[in-house]
């Protein structure tokens, strides 16, 4: 269930957050774990037809985002911002290296980190409540596959 959920979370970056909380406990599961994928899986049925959306004839970007946990201690929340933007640059050098590979290059890669972009980065890092979630949702540039959507969006139509 988990590597079907795994596969997913290429063009379904809502479910980034639950599917690594899932698969941590996947070598020892319990009654409360399985509840928890059944509750994704709900989740999917009720948004089956989401995803991103990549029309063809525009510029591909990347963005980075970064999450600092400071556990609220206003003390380490400089250093705590600084080591999330650290490892997240870690990713940016090596994700930019392999989409070379494949004949795209980025030289400025914007990086965001915390109180900027509606903190984006917390719909992957975060177990958020409902209303939280449902404002950040939209900011992920995924729409509605509908026939009717496709269809349109197909033919150049805006939603």
């Amino acid at each position: 269930m988990v590597g079907s959920l795994m596969y997913l979370t290429a063009s379904r970056p809502d479910l980034v957050f639950v599917v690594c909380m899932c698969a941590r406990y996947q070598a020892s599961p319990t009654k409360k774990y399985l509840e928890a994928l059944k509750r994704v899986f709900r989740y999917l049925r009720g948004t089956i037809n989401w995803g991103l959306w990549y029309p063809k004839d525009t510029a591909m970007a990347l963005t980075a985002y970064a999450d600092a946990d400071h556990a609220g201690c206003q003390d380490t929340r400089r250093k705590a911002e600084y080591i999330a933007m650290s490892g997240c640059c870690a990713q940016i050098l090596w994700m930019r290296s392999h989409l070379t590979d494949y004949g795209f290059a980025f030289n400025k890669i914007p990086l965001y980190c915390d109180n900027r972009n509606y903190q984006l980065a917390d719909i992957f890092t975060k177990a958020l409540s409902r209303e939280r979630f449902e404002f950040l949702f939209p900011r992920l540039g995924m729409k509605s596959m509908s026939s009717e959507t496709l269809k349109r969006l197909q033919e150049g139509e805006e939603e």
